[in-house]
């Protein structure tokens, strides 16, 4: 058994308030939730009005599996015009 986390750490375009920032967040977490039936949270930054980090972890029993869907992931998240990824960390254990 493999686990696979990522931390996605974002830049958030046009939040001029911790309440739009959340509403951004808490979007691409739900969405991605669904889409890829991943463990995610916001990990980081809360009290920051233009950053974020998001968490996320999955369980496999191959690592290429893991290593693509975080790369679906990241890919995901950067199609979205309302944040920016400035760091990216991934880890399979």
């Amino acid at each position: 058994m493999f686990v696979g986390i990522c931390r996605l750490e974002l830049v958030l375009m046009e939040s001029n308030s911790l309440k739009e920032k959340r509403q951004v967040v808490r979007s691409i977490v739900e969405r991605l939730q669904h889409r890829y039936n991943i463990s995610i949270a916001e990990t980081g930054q809360h009290e920051s009005l233009r950053r974020a980090e998001i968490g996320l972890a999955a369980v496999s029993n191959e690592t290429v599996y893991l290593e693509k869907l975080m790369g679906k992931v990241v890919n995901f998240v950067d199609q979205d015009t309302r944040v920016q990824i400035v760091n990216i960390s991934k880890e399979i254990f």
